[in-house]
């Protein structure tokens, strides 16, 4: 892939992983707040294998909302590895159905249909698609999650007012990691950074969330004639 091209890819799946992320809380902290700012680093955490109570506590709370949400509708910004910024709104269908419209000047438009994800051009009328299995869409968009079972989570960190899960996995875009941040009294989704194989992150925020209300599956209809 030609280098030229590899920051759209990497804010592309950043935002696929973002909404995924979203589709996972109830957000009534975040749909109050006046806006999204750049998230922050989060510090390290424990190995799965040595979480504490207090931490193995706090990802059965996370499953309990993750579980609980089917659908979900929000706005998003997205801050990239070279420092641009980018927004637009997102739709959630579980299990596997997300879609995220960017707001212009991006001609971006991500859609998973539950079984692929496609990245569109929309100036250029052109698609890439990967299937839904092969990335990261896949942990967040499942019907059941299981933070505390999952093997892939490689810390979690537990502060006074933020509580940080890392994840690592290989996927068709080759390693990388997924950081997520939640509130740690509402266990509100606040931020998620993605790093790609090659140290770049893609930081994202969700606001003026709404959970568990309709959502038109045609959002997530994939035209699939015109994959290139």
């Amino acid at each position: 892939m030609p280098m030229t091209r590899l920051p759209t890819r990497r804010a592309a799946l950043g935002l696929s992983l973002a909404g995924l992320c979203a589709a996972a809380l109830p957000t009534l902290a975040l749909a109050q707040a006046k806006g999204p700012t750049r998230p922050a680093t989060p510090g390290a955490g424990v190995k799965p294998g040595g979480l504490t109570p207090q931490q193995r506590d706090a990802l059965a709370s996370i499953n309990r909302y993750f579980n609980a949400i089917r659908t979900m509708s929000g706005e998003f910004v997205q801050f990239g590895p070279d420092g641009d910024k980018a927004e637009g709104e997102f739709y959630m269908m579980r299990p596997g159905k997300i879609r995220f419209i960017y707001a212009k000047p991006s001609n971006l438009d991500i859609i998973s249909d539950g079984i692929d994800v496609i990245v569109r051009n929309i100036k250029q009328q052109t698609q890439d698609l990967y299937p839904l299995s092969k990335t990261p869409l896949r942990f967040l968009l499942a019907d059941h999650i299981d933070l505390t079972s999952e093997a892939n989570v490689t810390s979690v960190s537990l502060e006074p007012d933020l509580i940080s899960v890392v994840l690592e996995q290989s996927t068709v875009f080759g390693d990388g990691r997924l950081t997520m941040v939640f509130d740690r009294k509402s266990n509100d989704l606040r931020q998620w950074t993605v790093t790609d194989a090659q140290g770049y992150d893609t930081a994202v925020a969700i606001y003026n969330v709404t959970p568990n209300q309709p959502v038109d599956e045609k959002l997530f209809k994939i035209d699939r004639t015109i994959i290139r």
